[in-house]
This record gives structure tokens, C-alpha cells and sequence, in this order.
């Protein structure tokens, strides 16, 4: 608990993690005119959209696309960027059985390299799942093959997710398809075999912005229009504990090089795990929830980045490898995003290895991971081995929540809990233990940073991008941004 002489100055609100979400929290409590301070545990902004520099390369961790319905989140990325924020070509593909298919799934496409017999008993298998009678799929296994069929799941499906989530499709909740997949192109394209005319697709787009020196850029400069303002942000300072009376949280400690200072806090709008929220309450939740807490897990990854001077080894954006011989989920070509983000005829590719901390991957040396990453792509014909000058591993915690079969219970605990405090808001892919995009994780950062302003729940952060509301976000983010921001007279800034 928070001693008054220990107590350093107050900070306002204190925003926790200086990613996307929480940058864009603080834009909006700034914008209201209240005082920020925004901590970050790492050296730089960004969160798992930072962008890494590594000899004149800069690279993404793992590929972030600036695409949304979102008007005005979209109006915010051209305010803060201008002409940086590039409109770049879509062009992918998947990697299966030792062949390329173009990306989203092209039904001549899928004849042609599967074979006619092995296209039309896709074909079978997806009519046949459309005729059955469909009961609540329960895992992300139910979902997907009661809507395309048992032999398209074994075909592109178990792999990669297995693959990425490094558990069976049956222990994955069905709640990560629906989110995720939607009108997925792999239905698309045996309808399209099929003659089937199809709705339009909402994960599928030709093209999308990227800024031009890779989306660090956009939170790298938000952050200096934050700090312009008069916002504080406290770069390799982490947040340890909250201090609370059941109802408030009163203060924050936070850690920084060796030292710890405490802070008064008018509020806290956190976008850290929701977990090691849970586990910094002071005093301790009650222990069902810790309980609760400590069943959340997260789905790591480890990005290993070659440079080679082939300047376009190939020339997708990036590639999805579901070949399961290959422990490499996808490969990114930085290229390909961005020139300004290579050294000129040459490019930098992104290996991304999806695993558990503690994992012999996790664990390997920047040396054997260059090593495995090369041979990986040499092998699937990617790559001229002999080329690879140089590269570099980075380890990224707690990249993805994981929607295993124990998340829906723990969150039905943490989130009552968390409510009872009328100062403290989470938001963000981590915040709400949620697989958000982007721009859906700073829809949330508004909506909740918006909660806090008004000192009521008004707004669901809970309910963004679900499959019910998502065409109709954008009227929504219209009014309350270009509205509700503007700063009100009884809303001055606080002492």
C-alpha cells in the first residue's frame, strides 16, 4: 500500500503499455484534457507493433497491416502520417504440400495444384457440411469443419492452427473462428468451383496502408504528438503493483533501472496482460480469481530475421507455411511492405516461429535460429541459403491470447472483479485477453479511456469486433470521436 511520504508526484491518469491501445487511450484522455502519464516496460513504443532496427534494416513483428472499417480510426492513422502511410498491394500465399496456392484461395487455383479428383472431394465434403444439420460448434475444430467440411479442416486448416496455437483444434474455443474467420475465402473458393455466388468477403482486401517505415513509425510519432502535449511517457518502467480500496485504485508502484517510485492516480487504463493486472492488485484479489488469472495463457513467438541480398527472393507481402514438416508458421518479405525499410538490392525477411516460452525454440541462440530459419526457407524453395548475410532473433512474450478451452470461465471471474473498480479501465489484445487487430485494439482504448472520462461503463469494450457489430462500428467511431473528444467545460483538466 502507498505510503504518503514515499509518494512521488501524481500522474493523472497512469496508462499502462505504450502499444497501440495504450497510445491511443492517452491520445483521447488528452485530448479531454486531462493530465497522462504513460508507462512502458519495454524501450520503445509500439507493443507488438514496434517496429526493430537491425544494421539499416527495420522490420514488423509479424506483419501489421493498416486496414479497418473504422472511419475515423483511419483518419487518425492519415492525421498522424500524412503521405508516410503508404497504399501497398495485397499479394500472399499458402504453402501446403509442397505447393504454392495464391492467397486468398482462387478456385482455379485450388483445381489445379490439388488435382480435380482431390478438388471435387473438397467440394463433396465442404456441400456435405452445408446439408447436415449444424449444432453449437463448442472448439474452433466444430466451427470450421461444420461449415467447410472435414476434408478442407485436414487440408489447410489443422496444420497451421495446431501450428500457431500448439494445441489441438478440438481444445480451441469456437469463439476464435467466429471472430477470426468469418466468411473465410476457403468457402469462397469451393463455391466458386461450385458456381455459388458468394457474399462479400470481410477479411479479404486487394490492398492496405503500411507506413513507410514499418508501423513503428505511426506510434513512434503519436508518441511525439502525445509528449508535444504534455504527456508523459516513461519508457523501461514497469508497472508492479496497484494500490486500492476495493472500489479505487489510489496508486501505482512502478520499477525503473533498479529503482521504485509510487504515484497518486486519478485513474489507471491498463492494456498490460490482464493477468499481471490481476496479480499487481494491492491488496491481493481474492484468490478465486488469482486462481482464475493464472489459468489465462498466451501463445508466444520468436521472429527471426534474415537479411539476404536477393532483392526479391519472392515477391508476396508474406506466406503462410502449412506444410507441417516446417516448424516456420509464416515468413514475411519487408520488401515487399516497404522499400524504405531495406538497404537497396537487398530485403529482410521475417521468420515467425510460434511457441511457448520455455520452448527449445524459445530457447535456441541467435546463431542456431539463423541456422534453422535459412535451411527452413532454402528447403520450400524460398531462398538461395548461399545468399543469407546476416540475421537476428527477437523473442516476443505473450504475442497472442490464447482461446484454449479454460479462457471463457477464467474471464467470467476476472471481469466482475475487475468492474467493482469505478477508476480503472483495460482495453487492447492483452487488456481484454481478446485477439484483436489493430485498429480494434485502439477502438477499444476510446471506448474505455471514454468510460473513465465519464465515470460510468457507458461502453462495451467487450463487444468490439464481435461477429454482430462489426459493420456498424464505423457511425459509432465517427460520433464519439469527432463529438465526445472535444473538450467540455466541465471537464477541465484536473490538479
Amino acid at each position: 500500500m502507498i505510503q504518503g511520504e514515499n509518494r512521488s508526484p501524481a500522474v493523472g491518469t497512469a496508462v499502462l503499455g505504450a502499444g497501440p491501445a495504450g497510445l491511443t487511450g492517452a491520445y483521447v484522455l488528452s485530448r479531454r484534457g486531462r493530465p497522462v502519464t504513460v508507462f512502458e516496460a519495454d524501450g520503445v513504443v509500439g507493443g507488438l507493433a514496434k517496429t526493430v532496427e537491425f544494421g539499416g534494416y527495420r522490420f514488423d513483428l509479424g506483419g501489421h497491416r493498416f486496414f479497418t472499417k473504422l472511419d475515423a480510426i483511419q483518419r487518425l492513422w492519415e492525421d498522424v502520417l500524412g503521405d508516410d502511410l503508404l497504399v501497398r498491394p495485397r499479394l500472399s500465399r499458402i504453402y501446403y504440400d509442397g505447393k504454392y496456392f495464391a492467397y486468398p484461395l482462387r478456385a482455379q487455383d485450388v483445381v489445379a495444384r490439388l488435382g480435380l479428383r482431390e478438388a471435387s472431394l473438397c467440394a463433396t465434403s465442404y456441400l456435405w457440411a452445408r446439408l447436415l444439420p449444424r449444432p453449437e460448434p463448442h472448439s474452433f475444430e466444430d466451427w470450421v469443419t461444420a461449415r467447410f467440411g472435414r476434408r478442407l479442416y485436414d487440408a489447410f486448416f489443422r496444420s497451421y492452427t495446431e501450428k500457431v496455437w500448439g494445441i489441438e483444434g478440438s481444445e480451441i474455443r469456437a469463439e476464435w473462428a467466429a471472430q477470426r474467420i468469418k466468411n473465410f475465402s476457403l468457402g469462397k473458393a469451393v463455391a466458386s468451383m461450385l458456381g455459388i455466388g458468394r457474399a462479400h468477403v470481410t477479411t479479404l482486401i486487394e490492398e492496405f496502408h503500411y507506413p513507410r517505415l514499418g508501423p513503428g513509425q505511426m506510434w513512434e510519432t503519436l508518441a511525439g504528438r502525445l509528449e508535444a502535449s504534455g504527456v508523459t511517457i516513461a519508457l523501461d518502467t514497469r508497472c508492479t503493483a496497484l494500490a486500492h480500496d476495493g472500489y479505487r485504485v489510489e496508486g501505482i508502484t512502478v520499477g525503473q533501472n533498479g529503482t521504485v517510485e509510487e504515484h497518486a492516480v486519478d485513474g489507471v487504463l491498463s492494456s498490460i496482460p490482464i493477468n499481471h493486472l490481476v496479480f499487481a492488485l494491492d491488496p491481493a484479489a481474492p484468490a478465486e480469481v488469482l486462481a482464475a488469472a493464472d489459468r489465462l495463457r498466451y501463445r508466444s513467438l520468436c521472429l527471426v530475421a534474415l537479411v539476404t541480398d536477393e532483392e526479391d527472393p519472392f515477391p508476396d507481402n508474406w506466406i503462410y507455411l502449412h506444410d507441417p514438416g516446417t516448424r516456420a508458421g509464416r515468413v514475411q518479405n519487408f520488401g515487399a511492405w516497404s522499400a524504405d525499410m531495406v538497404v537497396n538490392g537487398t530485403t529482410c525477411l521475417g521468420v515467425e516461429y510460434f511457441c511457448f516460452e520455455g520452448d527449445d525454440i524459445w530457447e535456441m541462440d541467435r546463431e542456431d535460429a539463423v541456422a534453422l530459419a535459412t535451411a527452413e526457407l532454402a528447403r520450400v524453395g524460398l531462398i538461395d541459403p548461399a545468399r543469407v548475410r546476416d540475421g537476428v532473433k527477437i523473442r516476443v512474450p505473450n504475442a497472442y491470447p490464447m482461446y484454449d478451452s479454460y479462457y471463457r470461465e477464467a474471464l467470467g471471474i476476472i471481469r466482475p472483479y475487475l468492474s467493482q473498480f469505478e477508476n480503472l479501465a483495460t482495453c487492447g489484445r492483452n487488456g481484454l485477453h481478446r485477439y484483436n487487430n489493430q485498429d480494434h485494439s485502439m477502438w477499444t482504448a476510446v471506448l474505455a479511456a471514454l468510460n473513465l472520462l465519464d465515470g460510468r461503463a457507458s461502453h462495451d469494450v467487450w463487444a468490439v469486433n464481435t461477429e454482430a457489430d462489426y459493420l456498424e462500428e464505423g457511425t459509432l467511431a465517427d460520433d464519439l470521436l469527432d463529438l465526445e473528444l472535444r473538450p467540455q467545460p466541465d471537464l477541465a483538466p484536473t490538479s
